[in-house]
């Protein structure tokens, strides 16, 4: 026969009452938080779980900022360099038109006043800043103005060949800018005269016929210069190039006042002279494969329309040199404009898949944690309603067993 003392009924009471009364403050905090699981001990399978994918979206959140920087980066940049192909786009219209015989001095010069109004629009574009006022185009130097004006009033590049990348997934990472000098400042340059040693001779028609003729040429050397001179007093020329290393005078060779072709070049020379001292013989120096700022381009361009004078047939020469160069440069850091905005759709391309991928990721893991977390609160409100129900039976019952003694039979 087993006893049951009073304390042992109390306890057992009292302790059944407890758990009641915790599995309805439970289930009420459920309902006023929205979770089911708001403390591991609730279910520790569930919260390691939750607990994850809180992390996830930590990291999704994470690089969806870094998408979100770089897709304003990348269209700050695209928007820059849209503006300066507009204007060398306008800066080529001028040169054309400067390339009209018919003007007059003072309509280039009207011409020149123009082209530095673009120059200086150009150097603001180049010296665009982003929203934390760092300059986009100078490298990892953002705090750095990108091109500035040294005391010859040219426009140089100030910054360096850093190009930042940000990662915006998981071992995904996307260039967020480009450094001004690959885009304005290395521009290749069109084939054009770079020293002379001549009072009165000079180089007219020199353009580039046949660019393969000039790589074949020179392989397998890398071709930086052409080197013409005058043999003899019969105006005889002879043509080498890399300083001398390699000899590609024609057979027979040209001369003074004949139009000829070389490595795909073609030229003439005008009234060159031969003398007995090699420091006096005439000679031109061309450049090939050069490089060329933009603003280079037309800092030259302004000037030769400042000071060429036509009127000789030297001046001509010089004067249709240059606009035919001016062109050939403009189209080249038109190009180079045009590469770059390409490779920038690419990468933002990129982003947007990526921030495609995310978002999705981010609303799989939230329905994930949904199921985990979040309470159903037609479950909730019915098991709260049962719970109290039982609570209040149970302490009905309680306390009318708690009276019940031996006293009450005598």
């Amino acid at each position: 026969m087993i006893r049951i003392s009073s304390q042992q009924i109390f306890s057992g009471g009292i302790n059944r009452l407890q758990d009641l009364n915790s599995n309805l403050v439970n289930t009420q905090q459920q309902i006023s938080t929205g979770k089911k699981v708001n403390k591991p001990s609730d279910d520790p399978v569930a919260a390691a779980r939750i607990l994850k994918l809180d992390q996830d979206l930590k990291r999704v959140e994470t690089y969806g900022r870094n998408a979100s920087l770089a897709d304003n980066r990348l269209k700050q940049e695209e928007s820059s360099l849209a503006s300066a192909v507009d204007i060398i786009q306008r800066v080529r219209e001028l040169t054309v038109q400067a390339g009209n015989g018919s003007l007059s001095a003072n309509d280039r010069k009207s011409i020149s006043a123009e082209l530095k109004e673009r120059l200086g629009q150009l150097a603001n574009v180049a010296n665009t800043r982003d929203a934390s006022g760092e300059y986009i185009f100078s490298g990892f130097q953002g705090n750095t103005q990108a091109f500035v004006q040294d005391d010859s009033g040219a426009w140089v590049y100030q910054g360096d060949e850093g190009q930042r990348v940000l990662e915006i997934d998981d071992g995904v990472t996307v260039p967020i800018s480009d450094h001004g000098k690959g885009i304005f400042e290395n521009v290749p340059a069109a084939v054009s005269m770079t020293g002379t040693n001549s009072v009165d001779g000079y180089v007219s028609d020199l353009a580039l016929v046949n660019e393969s003729d000039l790589r074949s040429d020179f392989a397998p050397a890398v071709p930086n210069d052409l080197t013409v001179t005058v043999v003899d007093a019969a105006g005889t020329l002879s043509i080498t190039a890399n300083g001398g290393a390699l000899n590609l005078t024609p057979v027979p060779a040209p001369t003074v006042g004949e139009p000829f072709e070389v490595a795909g070049i073609e030229l003439t020379v005008n009234d060159a002279v031969f003398d007995a001292d090699p420091t006096l013989t005439d000679s031109f120096t061309i450049g090939i494969s050069d490089k060329q700022s933009v603003f280079a381009t037309i800092e030259n361009l302004i000037s030769g329309l400042d000071t060429l004078a036509k009127g000789t047939p030297k001046t001509n020469a010089e004067y249709d040199a240059l606009i035919a160069e001016s062109l050939t440069n403009l189209d080249n850091a038109q190009e180079s404009l045009i590469l770059t905005q390409t490779e920038l759709g690419g990468r933002l391309n990129a982003v947007e898949s990526t921030t495609a991928f995310l978002d999705d990721s981010a609303l799989y893991t939230k329905e994930i944690r949904s199921q985990l977390q979040d309470v159903d609160y037609a479950e909730a409100i019915s098991n709260l309603s049962f719970q109290s129900f039982v609570l209040q039976a149970a302490q009905q019952s309680f306390a009318q067993i708690s009276r019940l003694s031996l006293f009450d039979r005598l």
